[in-house]
């Protein structure tokens, strides 16, 4: 791994799931129905009276990327590609993903590039990588920072480019409320980290302007 990517990853360690306590899915439906009574609303009035089971069910899925192992996606790599040794960009990847500070939305796309350094990875596999982080809770630099680890790791390429754009509603929605702004965060290594003119290259390709 580039050794920019090891102070990134040791400020943003976490425990596993099997590391903490879960509670039972009982518990978090009571949760639930506790939050639906701070709110006003009463838990036992028709329209809520299911609503904790389809909430729990909600998390379930939208948090599903606590229990899945990126690197388990890229251990297969494709070395017959006939001599290519170029810029291998996956562009317009979208996610979502929740804040970790007010479990509200963001939204947006992410590009991954790479130059092969001995193989290639299934293009999907990239786009499951975000898809597994984003399904965590997140801030948008912790996510940037892990999909360009665990690929770095898994493929050790020349180099990485990884560039993440996404709007927050926790920025719309509450606090400053100002729709439309978007944020982007970038992570390079190796030869995008060491040359401006590959990451200049990696942004007009990211913009349509390289092809």
């Amino acid at each position: 791994m580039d050794a920019v990517l090891k102070p990134i990853e040791k400020r943003f360690e976490r425990k596993t799931p099997d590391q903490l306590h879960r509670p039972s899915r009982e518990e978090a439906e009571a949760a639930v129905r506790t939050i639906l009574a701070w709110t006003g609303d009463d838990p036992d009035r028709e329209g809520l009276l299911d609503t904790p089971k389809r909430v729990v069910k909600a998390i379930s899925q939208l948090y599903g990327g606590y229990f899945e192992d990126p690197a388990e996606h890229l251990e297969r790599t494709f070395e017959d590609v006939g001599g290519y040794q170029d810029i291998v960009l996956v562009r317009g990847i979208p996610f979502h993903s929740h804040c970790e500070h007010h479990m509200l939305p963001f939204i947006g796309e992410a590009h991954i590039a790479y130059y092969p350094a001995e193989g290639v990875v299934g293009l999907s596999k990239l786009a499951r990588v975000v898809d597994i982080y984003a399904k965590r809770l997140q801030t948008q630099e912790n996510l940037t920072a892990q999909v360009a680890s665990v690929i770095d790791d898994a493929l050790a390429p020349r180099g990485l480019a990884v560039m993440i754009e996404a709007e927050h509603q926790c920025m719309t929605m509450r606090g400053v409320q100002k729709p439309g702004v978007s944020t982007i965060t970038t992570q390079f290594t190796g030869v995008f980290q060491d040359d401006p003119a590959e990451q200049a290259k990696f942004m007009s390709m990211v913009r349509g302007k390289g092809l």
